[in-house]
């Protein structure tokens, strides 16, 4: 697994490639071919016509290895590459590639709620056009609630309520498996106006 834009490197089983052998790397369940090596004549070709054009000028060999390096990664690069020899024809190695999109910080808005005078403020943490990731809160470093979506999600939120006079520090995290983004919580800068509105609830007529 990588971020988008980093750069990641596919290797092959250098025990079985021999100086004659030809290498095929191929990508996504209909085995479309998207590079290969010839090294009897020291000679490379990275394809990149129809399907493969996704990979235009992205595509590094390494000739003595038989690797392949993907640059400048996009999420479109995710799924199973697999390098054979023509000699054996047979898989040298497969990969299973998960390429992530960059998380966005989180937002956080709130809204006073009707319930005890105004004296609990309501928020809600979201993010915008996210993919295999979870959004939680969290008390300290304790999980009140969380919420986890597989596909692209354009919208995903998770409600709190707190009372704003609460002195406890609060925070939003989203995260994918290999990395996250966080958003604290400043209770008396977002609350504010249901603080100002119980003064004024509980101000003599």
């Amino acid at each position: 697994s990588v971020m988008e834009g980093d750069s990641v490197t596919l290797n092959t089983d250098d025990t079985d490639i021999q100086r004659n052998d030809q290498i095929l790397w191929r990508f996504g369940h209909n085995n479309i071919l998207i590079a290969q090596i010839n090294r009897k004549n020291n000679k490379s070709k990275c394809h990149y016509n129809n399907a493969a054009g996704r990979f235009r000028d992205r595509l590094q060999l390494d000739h003595q290895t038989g690797s392949l390096s993907i640059t400048n990664t996009r999420s479109t690069d995710s799924g199973l590459y697999k390098v054979t020899s023509t000699r054996t024809k047979s898989s040298l190695n497969t990969f299973n590639l998960t390429v992530y999109t960059r998380l966005p910080v989180p937002v956080i808005s709130t809204g006073c709620s009707v319930l005890r005078l105004y004296k609990n403020c309501s928020l809600v943490c979201s993010v915008l056009n996210v993919g295999h990731v979870t959004l939680s809160w969290y008390k300290g470093n304790s999980l009140l609630s969380s919420i986890s979506v597989s596909d692209l999600s354009i919208s995903l939120s998770l409600p709190l309520e707190v009372e704003y006079q609460d002195k406890n520090t609060y925070s939003c995290v989203l995260n994918n498996p290999i990395s996250n983004q966080t958003q604290h919580l400043d209770i008396t800068q977002l609350c504010h106006t249901c603080s100002g509105r119980l003064i004024r609830l509980q101000s003599p007529m």
